[in-house]
């Protein structure tokens, strides 16, 4: 069939650098399990419960913001708050900087920075505390984005490449930080809790993205950002996000987003394809967010997928757990150095978070 891409021309942004980083304290899935049974008395009861979730959600390992022993100190907000930014700060550093060198960029050609994170609260932002360690422009332009959660990884790839387009002689970088660990509620007995303990883990990543005009779109062979859409679906405030308490984040997940997965992707993904005249056949790459094991399959009954097309995912799963708006930018990181489509071969990678909302991106090879 004949592609007529909806953004045609030379105003394409392209994906140049990517990054990642991860917390020092590295512990198995069944090491988790025994954390979880000391930190959440209310299912302490039942271990074999715990024990049979944590092995079923296809984590065997997670990074930790802390040692797991330090875990059981933490108590209000203030005392979470503050573990988080003190360990946001080095690892948004270490990935900010890992996909500057990815790219071959200087910071101080940087023009505007987005940054992303639903586990803390910093004010003023991380992205401006970071400009006091790095050599950023004073001019640099900041879009701190908040409560999008995970789908603010596809949705922040989105928004820079939008911004790109109005302004193609410059570089953006998209920062996601994700601690989820710190927001673990020990006096939550509720399934969603439970859920969050098994699967999320912590993590940043970064993306660079140049403008048609810089010279590093050039001189790249990188990812086109042909296009994005976003879909909301109406009257989901509950199926996903936040209640916030004394103790801190607390978690809401309803058991309706497996469904709305399997209903409303083809609808998102179908959408963007038909307008850049493709199909899902045309897709190579499924660069899409592990929300667990019932969502992934969700995703693929919906999309008509075989399982292997998000055999990335489910690895990344495994190996570091739902890191919330950063997991789809590591599989991003992954799909750039170690999976390699073919050249001008389409990916589509996609995201879902609270709203409930989803947000898909078109991206070449």
């Amino acid at each position: 069939m004949q592609h007529t891409n909806h953004h045609a021309g030379p105003s394409l942004p392209i994906v140049c650098g990517t990054g990642t980083a991860l917390p020092p304290h590295r512990y198995g899935q069944q090491e988790l399990a025994t954390v979880a049974r000391q930190l959440l008395p209310g299912i302490a009861t039942e271990p074999e419960v715990l024990e049979r979730f944590f092995r079923r959600v296809g984590v065997e390992q997670r990074y930790l913001s802390l040692p797991a022993e330090q875990y059981s100190k933490l108590s209000g907000w203030q005392t979470r708050n503050e573990a988080w930014l003190q360990t946001a700060l080095p690892l948004a550093e270490h990935a900010l900087t890992k996909a500057l060198e990815d790219a071959g960029a200087n910071i101080e050609d940087v023009g505007a920075i987005f940054s992303t994170t639903i586990t803390g609260l910093a004010v003023p932002s991380l992205e401006a505390r970071l400009m006091n360690r790095l050599a950023f422009r004073p001019t640099t332009k900041r879009v701190p984005l908040f409560g999008l959660g995970c789908l603010a990884g596809a949705a922040g790839v989105a928004r820079a490449a939008d911004y790109l387009r109005a302004y193609p002689d410059e570089l953006a970088i998209l920062l996601s930080v994700e601690l989820c660990s710190l927001t673990v509620q020990r006096g939550d007995s509720s399934v969603a809790n439970l859920i969050s303990t098994g699967l999320f883990g912590d993590g940043a990543a970064a993306v660079v993205l140049a403008g048609a005009n810089h010279p590093l779109a050039k001189s790249h062979e990188g990812q086109r950002v042909l296009d994005s859409m976003a879909h909301f679906f109406p009257n989901t405030e509950r199926a996903m996000g936040w209640d916030f308490t004394d103790d801190g984040f607390k978690i809401v997940l309803g058991p309706e987003v497996p469904h709305i997965a399997r209903e409303g992707l083809p609808v998102l993904v179908d959408g963007l394809l038909e307008r850049n005249g493709l199909t899902r056949d045309d897709v190579r790459a499924w660069v899409v967010h592990p929300g667990g094991p019932a969502v992934m399959q969700a995703t693929c009954d919906g999309l008509g997928l075989p399982r292997e097309a998000l055999a990335n995912t489910r690895r990344s799963l495994a190996q570091v757990g739902n890191l919330s708006s950063a997991s789809v930018l590591f599989l991003l990181d992954d799909f750039r150095k170690f999976v390699r489509p073919a050249a001008k071969s389409y990916g589509m990678m996609i995201a879902m978070g609270p709203a409930f909302s989803a947000e898909a991106v078109l991206l070449q090879w």
